[in-house]
């Protein structure tokens, strides 16, 4: 399929009149109704939440021109209200995506339901994170937190070792847990993505768990649907004060995005060395809500991926609004 063709056919496949990801998430998906936490009022609540409904289609944007200065090898931008994609490169190109892995670990936490269950940190997660060289949220072997701790672990502070934890607790079991990630990536049409870890660790090699451009806008586009998750990933900093069976928590997020582009709202960055510097991001101005992601920026600097993904934003946002609406 040619690059044009295969960009309308992506802007249909996650377009809210078109069904795709956003009926997928709101009625076809597993799990889709089941209930997740509304974290927005308090940081341990467990009220539940359902994925936000589509929005009804809307006017698209008139795209002219390129934006400049982009070094991603692989990238694309959207208007996540209606899945028009304004621009992309690569982007069926499969690479490693790091820890960008960790936003479908969620989202099959989320589609599980019941943020509040409890949850005891193995032993084996902090042994796990220290083998295969992830970050950790620095769990403490025994404390016992809950699932919503958790997400904020892994989503913030990138904790291998909280993503262990998940893993193994809702597969039951890695492989189980990994063979879902698979399934539901099948179903949500990410045909170019597979997951072998929970976390994007180079395991078994660096290139073994991979996605494209394509396939990371739509998992980003179900994945902000959960209230929860948008309100985790929006944050700069997460506390849990010490309680019954755990001890006290920081978790800062890993990336800069959030905090430093106005309008960020997420979502999740990643790197290793065979992936480069990668970001899926979503930011929101002037009613316009764009989202995103960025492969294999030059490693020149920790922000590179930040710098690429303002770069996509800032010419996003100055694109004008036309009046004719999607058919």
């Amino acid at each position: 399929m040619r690059p044009r063709t295969r960009i309308a056919a992506l802007a249909l496949a996650v377009a809210v009149a078109g069904g795709g990801v956003a009926a997928w998430a709101a009625t076809g998906g597993p799990g889709a109704g089941a209930a997740s936490a509304n974290i927005a009022a308090s940081p341990r609540s467990t009220h539940a939440a359902k994925p936000r409904k589509p929005r009804p289609s809307g006017p698209v944007i008139e795209v002219a021109g390129a934006p400049k200065g982009v070094k991603a090898k692989g990238a694309v931008l959207a208007d996540a209200a209606t899945g028009q994609v304004l621009w992309g490169r690569g982007l069926e190109v499969e690479r490693p995506m790091a820890s960008i892995t960790k936003v479908m670990t969620a989202l099959l936490v989320l589609q599980a339901g019941d943020l509040g269950r409890e949850i005891r940190v193995p032993k084996a997660a902090q042994t796990y994170a220290f083998e295969y060289g992830g970050e950790t949220a620095g769990l403490y072997p025994g404390d016992v937190l809950t699932a919503q701790d958790l997400l904020n672990a892994m989503l913030l502070a990138s904790g291998a070792d909280a993503a262990y934890t998940l893993a193994t607790t809702y597969g039951p079991g890695m492989p189980a847990f990994i063979a879902k990630m698979n399934a539901t990536a099948a179903r949500m049409g990410m045909t170019h993505t597979h997951f072998t870890s929970p976390d994007g660790l180079p395991y078994p090699t660096e290139t073994s768990t991979y996605s494209t451009p394509s396939d990371l806008l739509i998992l980003g586009l179900a994945a902000m649907r959960y209230p929860a998750f948008r309100a985790i990933v929006d944050q700069q900093f997460y506390h849990l004060r010490k309680g019954p069976g755990h001890h006290q928590y920081w978790w800062d997020n890993t990336s800069d995005f959030v905090g430093s582009y106005t309008g960020a709202v997420g979502i999740k960055d990643g790197y290793t060395d065979d992936a480069g510097h990668c970001l899926l991001f979503e930011a929101v101005r002037n009613g316009r809500e764009l989202i995103g992601v960025v492969l294999d920026s030059p490693a020149d600097g920790i922000d590179a991926a930040v710098q690429d993904a303002e770069q996509l934003l800032n010419w996003g946002f100055g694109l004008r609004q036309a009046h004719a609406a999607i058919p």
